[in-house]
């Protein structure tokens, strides 16, 4: 019955393979830099739209308000001005 073992397993090279791979880790691993970087872009991303989404509310209730306080009574007024002269002929 063998073993069945690496075949670095119990040599010298052992070490040198743990070393390549934490050199490797450090060095060409950007995995954990760029999942921080993602979250950091998400996150101000998030903010920034709820920002903009809540000016884009406030000038919707800004100009509804201005429909409803100037716009609408003048069309009310030409469309009776415009029936009655209308009834007339």
């Amino acid at each position: 019955d063998r073993r069945r073992d690496s075949p670095a397993a119990g040599s010298p090279i052992q070490p040198i393979i743990k070393d390549v791979g934490e050199v490797y880790s450090r060095l060409l691993d950007h995995r954990p830099v760029i999942q921080g970087e993602i979250r950091y872009f998400v996150k101000e991303f998030e903010e920034k739209r709820g920002l903009r989404e809540l000016r884009v509310l406030e000038n919707l209730k800004n100009t509804i308000f201005e429909t409803n306080e100037r716009v609408l009574p003048k069309c009310e007024q030409a469309m009776q001005d415009n029936l009655s002269e209308t009834f007339k002929r």
